[in-house]
């Protein structure tokens, strides 16, 4: 996209209201007090109270670029596999993901340098601004030292 007008336009034709389209709530980021180098799955635009410098969205398709600093990544519940491969390949950084029965999961859990299991009545915000929760669990995988002290000091809960 070239302009700020072609963005305009693109972001009216992308529904930010899908199944993949649940954002994390501004409170987990208020209790990390972290700030982000870069969202590498976010919506067009962004997401306002998410503390990223920089956002890649469906239009950069955020796995094919270059991955910097601390990234955030919060990914598309639908397909989260390749997601969770670069965020441990990348190793800097904190993914919000759900708990799974899948292989991309173990290997998470044993990569991280720390998880946290959050509350089971978590509710994100949808793309229309409502509040709705997500079938599984949901859990923050730490990368790196400064991401694992950020949710060590967070107050979510338990850190491994």
């Amino acid at each position: 996209m070239e302009n700020k007008l072609d963005l305009d336009i693109a972001a009216n034709l992308i529904d930010n209201n899908t199944s993949n389209d649940y954002y994390t709530p501004p409170f987990i980021f208020k209790q990390l007090k972290i700030k982000f180098d870069l969202d590498v799955a976010a919506p067009v635009g962004g997401v306002p109270w998410i503390p990223a410098r920089n956002h890649y969205s469906i239009l950069d398709d955020g796995l094919s670029q270059e991955w910097f600093g601390m990234v955030w990544c919060n990914p598309p519940y639908s397909d989260v596999t390749p997601w969770a491969k670069r965020m441990m390949a990348h190793g800097n950084g904190i993914a919000l993901v759900q708990t799974a029965k899948s292989a991309w999961f173990n290997e998470m859990w044993s990569k991280a340098d720390g998880a946290l299991i959050l509350m089971p009545n978590l509710k994100f915000v949808r793309g229309n601004g409502q509040s709705a929760s997500i079938l599984m669990p949901a859990m923050m995988f730490a990368f790196g030292d400064a991401s694992c002290l950020a949710l060590n000091l967070s107050g979510l809960g338990f850190v491994r």
